[in-house]
């Protein structure tokens, strides 16, 4: 089994050493050069503006995600953290070997470690974009409307437009232009790859 390979980045050497001492307790985990980690710990005094352009200024793998340690000076929109990489948020008289780890190997499995109070800011704003935003026009986080769910939804169960048409009581045609505005607005290639979209994005 392979390791996982973990970076630490902070502007404080003592704060760095302890923080890779942590994580050398793991036999599951590699300190590399930041460049090279598929984690990076990042200790932050506070999370600002400031300290999100620190994150996006790192040298890091476009598919890197970082684990923050900071004091609980928290001052950012959670879904501008969650852009620049954030995927999980440890207080600092909370961080100790174990819940570091624990909270690596979370981020690595593509969950998320966040503060009780960081989920409720995040799903606020889930909420605020949905009722403000994308509901008006018909639409869901993911881009995609209800109707253009069911129709890719029913693709991946193999049935063909003829059967679609007649479950949803529409026309052929109107099938087919359905699948061609969710094409053309992700910019998908084809109905195959319209349908992964909506794995991927847990909808079907």
């Amino acid at each position: 089994m392979s390791k996982l390979s973990v970076a630490v980045h902070s502007a404080d050497p003592l704060t760095r050493c302890g923080l890779e001492h942590c994580l050398a307790h793991s036999p599951h985990h590699v300190l590399t050069p930041i460049a090279e980690a598929e984690v990076v710990v990042v200790a932050l005094d506070t999370v600002d503006a400031s300290a999100l352009e620190t994150l996006a200024a790192l040298d890091t793998r476009t598919s890197t995600r970082f684990v923050v340690v900071t004091g609980r000076g928290w001052y950012v929109d959670p879904s501008s953290a969650v852009e620049t990489g954030v995927r999980a948020v440890l207080w600092r008289e909370d961080a100790n070997t174990s819940t570091l780890v624990r909270a690596v190997a979370t981020v690595a499995a593509g969950h998320a470690w966040l503060p009780p109070s960081v989920q409720g800011r995040l799903l606020d704003q889930v909420e605020h974009v949905q009722r403000e935003v994308l509901r008006p026009r018909g639409l869901t986080s993911s881009g995609l409307t209800a109707r253009e769910i069911d129709v890719l939804r029913m693709i991946s169960e193999g049935l063909d437009l003829a059967e679609i048409a007649q479950k949803m009581s529409y026309s052929e045609r109107t099938i087919k232009k359905i699948i061609s505005s969710v094409m053309s607005r992700l910019g998908l290639r084809n109905r195959v790859h319209a349908v992964s979209y909506a794995i991927r994005a847990g909808l079907i």
